[in-house]
């Protein structure tokens, strides 16, 4: 499977994060390579990145929309990630909240437990998942020309975006791993006071 340079794609995503509509963009990572990629694109205080929590960073990103209706969130995951929480495409979709965009680094692969080929590999197409489940934006990008103005769709609508990458690996950068760390300057950047 061929496609885009993942790293690269996720820079462009996350070039100046500070020109979003409501403020700083905060950013929810899924397990593996969405999380060193943000990471590697600039390590900042609103990027929350999930190290154990698989399946999880939609519904994450849902909850962190719901309770900052202000600001917008973009949760970067993988398709391995996508497919195992495939539920939640439903109950974001029936939600409809306006400050919330998901983008899927499709490789085709469980990276992060052998390379294995993933459903994406064997048919399964999430933009159409997606929109089946009731996303009225969904948007699949096969060129890099094309993610400027993916960049711009993510930081202004309610858009659900698989981005066909390259299984390619690349070095590993690895952000902070302290969940009670994490958490914590997170909650900082929001202004969200502890206890």
């Amino acid at each position: 499977m061929s496609g885009l340079d993942r790293r690269a794609v996720v820079a462009e995503l996350l070039r100046d994060t500070s020109d979003t509509p409501g403020g700083e963009l905060l950013v929810v990572t899924g397990l593996g390579s969405a999380t060193y990629d943000a990471g590697a694109a600039g390590d900042r205080d609103e990027n929350f990145y999930l190290w154990g929590a698989m399946g999880g960073a939609a519904m994450i990103g849902l909850g962190l929309a719901i309770a900052q209706p202000t600001r917008r969130v973009l949760v970067i995951t993988g398709d391995g990630e996508a497919l195992m929480g495939m539920g939640a495409l439903s109950t974001i979709a029936a939600r409809r909240q306006p400050n919330l965009a998901i983008a899927v680094l499709d490789n085709g692969q469980f990276g992060e437990t052998g390379h294995q080929a993933s459903h994406t590999a064997l048919g399964t197409d999430l933009a159409a998942v997606a929109k089946g489940c009731g996303w009225a934006a969904t948007a699949t990008v096969t060129a890099m020309a094309d993610v400027s103005a993916l960049r711009t769709r993510l930081r202004n609508e309610a858009l659900f975006a698989v981005i066909r990458i390259s299984p390619a690996e690349v070095p590993r950068f690895l952000p902070i791993r302290d969940g009670a760390r994490l958490t914590a300057r997170f909650r900082d950047a929001l202004g969200v006071p502890i206890g």
